[in-house]
């Protein structure tokens, strides 16, 4: 059964708003993942590197929330309506390929589903009603 979690998009504002949520829900930052972290290939502009690229806060049993800054070629701008997006992960290559198959039919396929640098099969797609998906499996994952 496929996980979903809760990603949110700042601009530029990303440490502070999960430092804020960690002082809130408690737990620690089991990833943070900067620009500059990124390997030359992905293209992350210098000036940006310590923005905060991927960012993880386990709240509850099995929740996690999710996010990152914008930065330029990474995605529209973010604002109000567009700062948000769901992470969908499944349990298998072909759970996690059906679902972002599924969820791009009619949409807009920002990222196609593929192997990414951080090792795991990632794809972003906005579905025919506008609403933001990150699909992902990992092999590692324990279900």
């Amino acid at each position: 059964m496929p996980t979903i979690n809760p990603y949110l998009n700042f601009a530029g504002t990303c440490e502070e708003a999960f430092k804020f949520y960690k002082s809130v829900f408690g737990g620690e930052f089991p990833m943070v993942m900067r620009f500059k972290d990124t390997p030359a290939e992905v293209g992350a502009p210098a000036e940006h590197g310590e923005k905060i690229m991927h960012i993880v806060l386990p709240i509850g049993k099995g929740n996690m929330l999710m996010g990152s800054d914008y930065v330029p070629g990474f995605g529209p701008p973010v604002q109000v309506g567009n700062n948000y997006g769901v992470a969908v992960s499944g349990d298998s290559e072909d759970e996690a390929r059906r679902i972002f198959e599924g969820l791009s039919a009619g949409g807009n396929t920002l990222c196609p589903f593929d192997k990414a640098f951080w090792g795991s099969l990632f794809g972003m797609t906005i579905d025919k009603f506008g609403i933001p998906w990150m699909v992902s499996y990992d092999g590692n994952r324990q279900a």
